[in-house]
């Protein structure tokens, strides 16, 4: 039996929801189920930095689920799943997470996919980041969870913040085997000046300058 393609998404209050919004629109005509929670205030900052609704967002996903529902699937060891992206991750989301607090329904998400050892990617935003962040972080990757920024690349030569978007969303995906088509992608070619530029060779070995030997013959 195939085990069902289903991934957790949860967006709580850090800015940079249009990731996990991207993110639920790129999988939408994917064969990936999309279980969706949003914080409430995931859905505040959703508003605040996006012409999406919060109920725009939630149609976007396979199922989405109420904050305080402790009953939902996704909250049950025994509902097999990829695993689980928090996208994007609030400080206090990471902290709960980190010291097992599972006291609504994104945390309690994420601690299930803990203790089934499943893959868990935090898109953690906030900068400066303090010693206790950092300390939450280290905690977290040594359990094996991925802490994953939404940090852009500018490699690809983006030109719109929509393509900056949608690159940091595609590798948060290749996280999980979900490799999409048309995603920039390094191509091992630098440039200067938009033109491309052969990288350069090394030095045969015969004609590389020899040190002088300093004493004896």
């Amino acid at each position: 039996m195939t085990a069902p393609r289903r991934l957790i998404v949860g967006i709580t209050g850090a800015t940079g929801t249009v990731f996990g919004v991207r993110l639920l629109q790129l999988l939408k005509d994917t064969d990936v189920e999309t279980h969706l929670v949003i914080s409430r205030w995931g859905a505040r900052t959703l508003v605040h930095e996006t012409p999406f609704t919060a109920e725009e967002v939630r149609r976007l996903a396979t199922r989405s689920y109420a904050e305080g529902d402790q009953g939902a699937a996704i909250s049950s060891g025994s509902f097999v799943t990829m695993g689980m992206v928090v996208l994007p991750c609030s400080m206090k989301t990471l902290a709960a997470i980190a010291h097992g607090h599972a006291d609504d329904l994104v945390h309690r998400a994420a601690d299930v996919v803990l203790k089934e050892r499943r893959r868990l990617v935090l898109g953690v935003r906030e900068a400066p980041l303090s010693t206790i962040h950092l300390e939450n972080m280290l905690k977290l990757s040594k359990m094996g969870v991925v802490i994953s920024p939404p940090v852009p690349a500018f490699y690809t030569h983006p030109r719109t913040l929509d393509e900056m978007v949608d690159h940091t969303v595609a590798r948060v995906l290749d996280l999980f085997d979900v490799h999409l088509e048309g995603a920039d992608r390094w191509s091992g070619t630098m440039t200067a000046g938009g033109k491309a530029v052969a990288p350069p060779q090394p030095t045969p070995l015969a004609a590389a300058p020899r040190r002088p030997r300093r004493g004896g013959r």
